[in-house]
């Protein structure tokens, strides 16, 4: 939505916030209400509502991949496109979801919540025997597949939260998520010149800095990936088919950028990264659905992003 006053665009961040815990005890969740409830980890219960389009469902595609948890955590996959009831399964048989057995991931919704007035939004986490939601707060959800999930998890699985860093990774997210992951958004949206330059200024200034930041090491936050490096990604990946033209973000592509492109490239190649990438569903999501911002609906042929496949030299700096 947008702020009538200023055209600048406002998130809605109001989410279903129950989460899912190592300790919460077997069986029924606990909790009086919804977004008070606390929901056991277990292998086989929950599906994973996503789609490849959406950046903050991406976050918890990688998360899931890294850690190892597909046995344990089913995955489906709403398609590229959707109208104003929201996001449909209609790149499985016969347009159903085949763990879920629906359409539409509002079904989900409204069997936790009737007439759910919010945002049917991806990712979200839904009870299988119930095919109700039980979280789409995205960003708790990421964080809970990284630490909560170990007892499921390949043996090998890495330490995408470890808490010595946490204040590190959330330090960094304090100014990435504002001014660039919703910063892109808050330029695409906005309405008026003003609130289109003031996040057009930040989106740059924030993409300097990660380029100074990144040019002497390899991650943004110690010597491996972690959620910092998770959430970045998804943004990244997306601004050159999308958000250079498509929200006016044009100063630069990321391929432009000498550090950036190669930590993008590095990602990219990393198992997990780039092999749960499909470049066409993003651009088709984006040009499609946003009819406000591309009232055609024609979809670009280009970039060519094969430069992600070139190699990063990054390893380096490991």
């Amino acid at each position: 939505m947008s702020d009538d006053t200023s055209g600048t665009f406002d998130r809605d961040t109001r989410y279903i916030t129950d989460r899912i815990v190592a300790d919460a005890p077997a069986g029924e969740p606990a909790g009086e209400k919804v977004g008070d409830v606390t929901w056991p980890v277990e292998a086989g219960r929950y599906h994973l509502a996503a789609a490849r389009a959406c950046p903050w469902a991406h976050r918890t595609i990688l998360v899931r991949e890294l850690m190892g948890l597909q046995d344990a955590i089913s995955l489906g996959l709403a398609g590229p496109t959707h109208d104003e009831r929201s996001w449909t399964f209609d790149l499985d048989p016969g347009g159903q979801d085949p763990v879920l057995g629906i359409e539409r991931l509002q079904e989900a919704y409204f069997n936790r919540v009737p007439d759910y007035p919010l945002g049917i939004t991806v990712p979200a986490m839904v009870d299988i025997p119930t095919t109700a939601v039980v979280t789409n707060d995205f960003d708790q959800l990421s964080k809970d597949l990284a630490t909560q999930w170990g007892e499921c998890a390949k043996p090998d699985a890495p330490e995408l939260y470890p808490e010595d860093l946490r204040e590190e990774i959330e330090k960094i997210n304090e100014r990435v998520y504002p001014d660039l992951n919703n910063g892109v958004y808050q330029a695409g949206f906005a309405t008026s010149q003003s609130a289109y330059e003031d996040a057009y200024d930040r989106v740059f200034a924030t993409l300097d800095w990660l380029e100074e930041l990144l040019a002497d090491r390899r991650y943004l936050v110690g010597d491996s990936i972690t959620l910092a490096d998770i959430r970045l990604y998804p943004t990244l990946v997306r601004f050159d088919p999308v958000y250079f033209g498509h929200f006016k973000c044009n100063r630069q592509t990321i391929s432009s950028f000498p550090v950036l492109s190669a930590y993008l490239k590095d990602l990219w190649q990393t198992p997990g990264f780039g092999d749960t990438m499909n470049i066409d569903q993003i651009k088709e999501h984006y040009y499609v659905v946003h009819t406000n911002v591309n009232p055609t609906q024609i979809v670009p042929k280009g970039p060519d992003m094969s430069w992600l496949d070139e190699p990063s030299g990054r390893d380096q700096l490991s």
